[in-house]
């Protein structure tokens, strides 16, 4: 880490002492991150969230007293600068859908390999969504499947307004790729795709870089 860069600041939920404990081995090992607090349960999250105003909290979906969904409500109510990442696996779609609407930062299978969970957590708190490479094309297209048609048509109505330009950065944002990579594939700057992204947010009335994926996918990007 420089001298310059901030240390981001990290709480934890989850009802598993294993699971924290991995995670917070993982988080730590890098010099840039910090963990802050850890909750057992969603209704401690909120709290904690509150009390130490983290960059980043990683929320379990199932958790006693209150689960993640939930406790994703809350801290948006109480707390909407802190972006939040939504442990999650496969069995658990429908409810990663309902995070992402909610205006989550993202998820991450439980299962991922460490430098992916520390890439996410980065991601997060650069104001990016950190979606699964992968999981999560295997998870939207299971979701989208069966709705295609309305969602599709609804879909491709909101991105008629958009330039050819911004309908090309919005495919990439449909894969998951960083603003770094899309820059790599449409040999732009990173600065300058992070314009159009903020752009396309805009326009499409998206509250976050996910949402504005999802819609991609459903229009068929």
């Amino acid at each position: 880490m420089t001298g310059s860069e901030a240390v981001i600041r990290v709480v934890i939920a989850d009802d598993e002492p294993l699971i924290r404990a991995g995670i917070r081995m993982i988080l730590t090992s890098d010099p840039s991150i910090e963990v802050v607090a850890e909750a057992v349960n969603g209704r401690e999250a909120v709290e904690l969230v509150r009390a130490h105003a983290p960059d980043v909290v990683l929320l379990d979906i199932q958790m006693p007293l209150m689960d993640g969904l939930a406790a994703l409500g809350e801290v948006r109510r109480v707390a909407p600068g802190v972006r939040a990442l939504v442990l999650t696996t496969f069995g658990e779609r429908d409810n990663v859908l309902r995070a992402l609407s909610q205006g989550g930062a993202g998820f991450l299978l439980k299962d991922s390999a460490p430098a992916e969970l520390i890439q996410a957590v980065r991601a997060a708190a650069a104001g990016d969504a950190y979606l699964s490479p992968g999981a999560t094309r295997h998870v939207v297209d299971q979701l989208v499947s069966g709705r295609a048609a309305a969602r599709g048509e609804e879909a491709r109505r909101r991105i008629a307004e958009l330039s050819e330009r911004e309908r090309g950065v919005l495919a990439l944002l449909g894969e998951g790729l960083s603003n770094a990579d899309a820059g790599r594939r449409l040999h732009m700057s990173e600065a300058t795709v992070k314009t159009y992204v903020s752009r396309i947010l805009a326009k499409l009335e998206c509250e976050n870089r996910v949402q504005a994926a999802l819609l991609a996918r459903d229009a068929g990007l």
